[in-house]
């Protein structure tokens, strides 16, 4: 398992398209994701200790973004293929077990995760309502530990932001995760 911290926000980056295929059948685009005040895109994957430690913290705070015009949507682009606990099945299992409050989708060419620039689990990406980028950065302060009393929510704290104000703030603090699981490359 490599751990990876992804680059700083490039803040106004455009979100990039994406036509995906979610665990309950549906298929999830940009534009049917797209909340009023904003979309908040985390890859994610059922093995990583580093979202198995936050999940339920994580299914909390994306139900209260969505009272704030922030809609949420999960795409899992790891290799399933050398990493079943990621497979379409497992991503349904999961998504049943946890009552997940967004669309969990497959990335089975791993095209979007590159399109975005993901190189971690999980890693975030928040956007404002014109579906630019303001958010890339950690989901709180905690990590893979329990939370403490004073733990400092930023990836909440951040959406709620751009919520409000359509800006995110202008220090961020990089996630930290397993690295994506990438297709092994072909000997030329």
């Amino acid at each position: 398992m490599a751990f990876m911290n992804p680059p700083a926000c490039n803040f106004g980056q455009r979100a990039a398209d994406f036509d995906l295929l979610g665990v309950d059948g549906k298929r999830y685009s940009l534009a049917s994701c797209a909340g009023e005040n904003g979309l908040l895109v985390m890859f994610i994957c059922n093995h990583c200790p580093y979202v198995k430690a936050i999940k339920t913290r994580l299914i909390a705070d994306c139900r209260a973004l969505a009272e704030y015009g922030i809609n949420v949507i999960a795409i899992q682009s790891n290799d399933t293929e050398n990493y079943p606990d990621d497979s379409y099945q497992r991503m349904v299992e999961e998504a049943k077990l946890y009552n997940f409050p967004f669309p969990y989708v497959l990335d089975d060419t791993q095209e979007v995760a590159k399109a975005y620039g993901a190189v971690c689990t999980p890693d975030f990406f928040g956007f404002n309502a014109n579906l630019e980028l303001q958010y890339r950065g950690r989901f709180d302060a905690a990590g893979r530990s329990e939370p403490q009393a004073d733990n400092t929510r930023d990836l909440f704290n951040a959406m709620k932001m751009i919520a409000h104000t359509q800006q995110g703030p202008k220090e961020q603090i990089p996630s930290i995760g397993c690295s994506i699981k990438w297709f092994a490359q072909e000997s030329i």
